[in-house]
């Protein structure tokens, strides 16, 4: 069974339904939304059903089917008991016209999650109204450029970016109206401290990085660079993309920066991916909180007569910065990802140290497992810097480049290549900086087993005849495609849309 749609039991089987509303019997309903004929539903019985949807989930991939060490995107086990919590009747039936005084439970968890990642961050103020990172990206950069508006410093029209940035950085910044002011990474792919004093002044309004950087190394100079765009009147922004290497060891107040967007579904267990509701909030220092989207949520002690309907003698509500840039979602439908990062925040605390300690213990093992056993397939120097002896975080970059060179064999002939071996493929190609670049992140959920198995398969891969690899994957339910081709020529209209 390929789709539903191709299969269509007896007549009067599967599923029920209702005979079409006529307009006699839905007078309110406009003539031209009423169904004139039935719905063509597939008629299914239920074990058909389920035979569909399991057969379904064999052609996808996700981190409960194997390792999924993609990099930048950190896909890494979902504790079930947050999806248990996210379920409850009290949050998961909520209706978005509810009243305050039936949402104390609810408004709450929402403030303390706030309060918690202001914390772990050192910012002063969180907003959790932004749905996705790249939304919180764009939601922050817009409360800085209304703080310069209100000073008066319209002049600041640039936003500094390494070239080692995630793409929506200065995406999310073009978005706002900004310049773009690309600055180069050092050999090693650190910044270049000298190139941004040379191109940060009075038209600067801020610096977008994230810390580690993408590449995975650790920004030894960040407070110099805080220092050089403050002494130049601007902000710094920190993409909380990597946030889940610093945890409980530093955090982007301490290094400087201004504001901070949070990926829930990176760092604290929120699914990923899938389109579904997302979770971004952004944090920020205390010059800049009038300027978040609103409501937040907020408290205030409870009156004598408010204290039956409350929480912990607290009355719960929203509230709206004075000068706020306005909602980014209507209502708070992501409720569902901030409770379940909440609960895992809860239930780990401190323990949050220990987490990324793990995920970076993990990616330190796994690069040097990997740079092992390229050895014996004769590569070497698959390290991006070149140096063995650096210490990455919780995400590595290797070139590809000496592979090629020496077997023939590119970064998408290897990714492709471990695909028939059971895995998601690591990142290629980013970032741009590195060539032949694969990004990987085993996060601190696998296991040295795993992790070891993963390197001895890479070396596989790796001694595979090269005219092999070229037509890998051959396993998968999709054989390899024309990327570029698919780009470029979009077909978005599914054969049974009609239906």
């Amino acid at each position: 069974m390929s789709h539903l749609f191709g299969h269509s039991g007896a007549e009067g089987t599967g599923y029920s339904q209702p005979p079409a509303l006529k307009p006699a019997t839905a007078p309110s309903i406009p003539k031209g939304l009423v169904r004139q004929d039935a719905a063509r539903w597939p008629r299914l019985s239920e074990p058909e059903m389920v035979r569909h949807y399991t057969w379904l989930s064999k052609r996808n991939f996700g981190i409960d089917t194997g390792f999924y060490p993609l990099g930048s995107c950190t896909m890494k086990h979902n504790p079930r008991v947050n999806e248990v919590i996210a379920q409850l009747p009290g949050i998961a039936d909520i209706h978005p016209h509810q009243p305050e005084h039936q949402l104390q439970g609810l408004l709450s968890i929402y403030y303390e999650m706030q309060h918690m990642l202001g914390i772990v961050a050192g910012m002063d103020n969180v907003t959790l109204q932004p749905v996705a990172g790249a939304q919180g990206e764009f939601t922050a950069i817009r409360c800085i450029q209304e703080y310069f508006r209100l000073r008066g410093e319209d002049q600041r029209t640039k936003v500094i970016v390494p070239d080692s940035a995630h793409g929506t950085n200065p995406a999310s910044a073009a978005m706002a109206g900004f310049e773009i002011v690309e600055i180069p990474s050092l050999v090693d792919g650190r910044m270049d401290l000298s190139a941004l004093a040379a191109v940060a002044d009075e038209t600067t309004a801020a610096m977008m990085i994230t810390n580690p950087n993408t590449l995975g190394l650790f920004e030894a100079d960040i407070s110099e660079a805080s220092r050089i765009v403050h002494e130049a009147g601007g902000q710094m922004y920190y993409d909380g993309a990597n946030f889940n290497a610093i945890l409980g060891i530093t955090s982007p107040g301490l290094m400087g920066f201004d504001a901070v967007h949070f990926n829930l579904h990176k760092t604290f267990s929120q699914p990923h991916g899938g389109g579904g509701p997302g979770s971004g909030p952004i944090g920020v220092k205390a010059h800049l909180a009038p300027f978040l989207p609103g409501p937040v949520a907020d408290r205030s002690v409870a009156t004598a007569e408010e204290v039956g309907s409350c929480v912990d003698g607290y009355r719960y509500h929203w509230h709206e910065p004075e000068h706020s840039i306005g909602k980014v979602q209507q209502w708070h439908g992501n409720a569902g990802a901030v409770i379940r990062c909440w609960a895992y925040y809860r239930r780990y605390g401190r323990g949050l140290k220990q987490m990324s300690e793990h995920a970076v213990l993990n990616a330190n093992y796994l690069r040097h497992a990997i740079h092992r056993e390229a050895k014996r397939a004769g590569v070497d120097h698959l390290f991006a810097d070149g140096a063995e002896t650096d210490v990455a975080k919780h995400e590595f970059t290797l070139s590809m480049q000496p592979a090629k060179e020496a077997l023939g064999v590119s970064a998408m002939d290897v990714a492709k290549g471990l695909l028939d071996r059971g895995y998601m493929a690591p990142t290629v190609y980013f970032p741009l900086v590195v060539p032949e670049c694969m990004m990987v992140e085993p996060t601190e959920t696998e296991s040295k087993d795993t992790l070891d198995t993963f390197a001895e398969h890479f070396a596989q891969v790796l001694n595979t005849d090269p005219k092999e690899l070229h037509e890998a994957p051959i396993t998968t339910p999709v054989r390899r495609v024309d990327e570029v081709y698919a780009a470029r020529n979009l077909c978005l209209k599914h054969p049974f849309d009609d239906v």
